[in-house]
């Protein structure tokens, strides 16, 4: 793509889009191009969903995939090449509303113990004891762990945006722990191959599925689980949601409703306005 790509870059900089975002729509912009070996410029409406139809009926991509070249695609075309009337017509897929697998206290305990390496045990830690996204978790600064008000201060989230999230003292003694043993060197406190770079989401993603095969776990998990998990687990301990949307970083509630759906645990343990009547408690339904 050459000069088109660095300005789709360039206009992906200048919204503040998240690095992993501008990676995935840089990524699959190029793929598109690559199909057709042709520059954008010369390819239109039909070609996009040729493309798009190759993806869906022959390479068998999943919604979540589908739906990342979409995006990419119509920022390309509306944004960078200033041509919205391309992909105007270009539909958004729809997104199967399934629920992720969600860990136990207990295999979330199972899993830390399988990790052997301290620094992708202490990454992954930090992930579910904050809520927070890999890539953020990856891309901590030393400077961002407050151990006198007990916050973790997360930078550049999702939208740009930059929150507190709170330092358990669980977490904070395998902070400790992980620095009197690796003693990171520079910025980041998990420090990437490269020099002055953190360390890459994929090498922990990498990392995790080989220990969710190793020791034999029947559900999905990924490093995205255990953000999943922090949030229903906050549920079902009675954090308010409204709590948990700005420790998640949040804009709508109705996100991070997604997030905690209402486990059977938690059904179980709600009660019945029938229980309520005719006693101290159900004077409130009058």
């Amino acid at each position: 793509m050459g000069a088109i790509r660095e300005k789709m870059k360039a206009d992906l900089d200048l919204r503040r889009f998240a690095e992993t975002t501008k990676k995935e729509y840089l990524r699959r912009a190029q793929n598109f191009v690559a199909h057709y070996r042709r520059p954008p410029t010369e390819l239109g409406v039909a070609e996009i969903r040729g493309f798009l139809t190759h993806l869906v009926q022959e390479r068998k991509v999943g919604a979540a995939t589908h739906h990342m070249y979409v995006a990419a695609i119509k920022f390309l075309y509306a944004t960078t090449l200033g041509r919205p009337q391309v992909v105007a017509s270009i539909p958004w897929p729809k997104q199967p509303k399934t629920l992720p697998d969600v860990l136990t206290g207990g295999e979330v305990e199972h899993l830390f113990r399988q990790i052997k390496s301290i620094k992708h045990r202490t990454i992954l830690m930090t992930a579910y004891g904050a809520g927070l996204r890999i890539s953020e978790a990856c891309s901590l600064y030393t400077a961002d762990i407050d151990s006198q008000r007990m916050l973790i201060h997360v930078r550049g989230g999702k939208g740009a945006k930059d929150r507190y999230v709170m330092l358990s003292g669980r977490l904070l003694v395998a902070l400790r722990t992980y620095w009197k043993a690796i003693r990171p060197q520079g910025p980041f406190l998990f420090p990437g191959a490269i020099p002055g770079r953190p360390i890459s989401t994929g090498a922990v993603q990498r990392v995790l599925r080989k220990v969710v095969v190793d020791a034999g776990f029947t559900k999905r998990v990924t490093a995205h689980s255990l953000r999943h998990g922090f949030a229903t687990h906050l549920l079902e301990t009675g954090t308010d949601i409204r709590t948990i949307q700005q420790l998640l970083g949040h804009a709508s509630i109705q996100t991070t409703a997604r997030y905690t759906k209402v486990t059977e645990r938690h059904v179980g343990q709600t009660k019945s306005p029938l229980d309520m009547l005719g006693t101290k408690q159900g004077q409130v339904l009058r």
